[in-house]
């Protein structure tokens, strides 16, 4: 296995703007996120989430749905997928930061190097020295607050296809069950963007059906049909898809809201969910 070398530290791009800049504050906020959803009940700690990654403000709240379910629970490595919302070059299928850790007002979180490298080894990966990626980072506070220790795999998707989230699905499941370790996986997605709340709730819709439904093909083709959207419609299947790999059959989506219930504007809304994959 060919060393990744990774070294210093990946400072916050978004604190104190996409959310709360101090520790009390931010520390704070989550928790009262939390704190507001309920805990739902479930036949073991879930595999996995999908989550959004709007400003706090926005959907936080709808985070918290996902996030709660694995609060005070453990977890060796947390595998974080988003998608790219800016190009960097070079840039490969997928990205990760070049950094050694994460940093937020909540402290620093070290990343798996070992899991880097074994990703790496699997697939052609960009590492970046520099990123501002915000729908990453923004799912580490509530991590770092529900989860308390452990270490990072971040990826980035640029090719958000159904033939890499397959690559990148099956690579992930095969790290996991190498490494032997507990594993959260965390999918990064806001859904359908600025139409009117009722066209959003109707396009979102059919999202949550495939999910609730584990029909990986079906959302693949819906998000390619334009029948539903995701900004990070990659990420999501490739969580589907690694979990399948590791034995889960079943989704469920635990919470739904767009920007309109939230600031009262209907006219240009973006949808946000939270969910859950299960363990087998």
């Amino acid at each position: 296995m060919a060393r990744v070398e990774l070294r210093g530290v990946r400072p916050s791009a978004i604190a104190g703007s996409w959310y709360p800049g101090s520790e009390p504050a931010l520390r704070r906020t989550v928790q009262g996120y939390l704190d507001n959803a309920p805990v739902v009940e479930l036949p073991a700690p879930p595999l996995g989430l999908i989550v959004p990654h709007a400003g706090y403000m926005y959907s936080g709240q709808i985070a918290a749905h996902a996030y709660k379910q694995v609060s005070g629970h453990s977890y060796d490595t947390v595998i974080i997928i988003s998608p790219i919302h800016r190009g960097y070059l070079p840039m490969s299928g997928a990205a990760l930061t070049a950094a050694a850790a994460y940093s937020t007002p909540l402290g620093e979180v070290p990343l798996n190097a070992d899991m880097v490298a074994a990703l790496d080894d699997r697939l052609r990966l960009s590492l970046l020295r520099r990123d501002e990626e915000h729908s990453l980072e923004i799912q580490i506070p509530f991590l770092q607050v529900a989860l308390g220790s452990f270490d990072l795999l971040p990826v980035m998707m640029a090719d958000q296809s159904l033939a890499f989230a397959q690559e990148l699905g099956d690579a992930i499941a095969g790290i996991v069950r190498d490494s032997k370790r507990n594993v959260l996986i965390v999918a990064s997605t806001d859904l359908s963007h600025f139409h009117s709340y009722e066209s959003a709730r109707r396009l979102d819709q059919v999202m949550l059906d495939h999910v609730n439904a584990y029909d990986i093909a079906g959302l693949a083709q819906a998000l390619e049909r334009g029948k539903t959207e995701a900004c990070g419609g990659g990420p999501v299947l490739a969580a589907l898809i690694a979990g399948r790999a590791l034995g889960a059959t079943s989704a469920r989506i635990l919470n739904y809201a767009n920007s309109g219930d939230v600031t009262g504007d209907r006219s240009r809304v973006v949808g946000y969910a939270a969910g859950v994959i299960l363990r087998p």
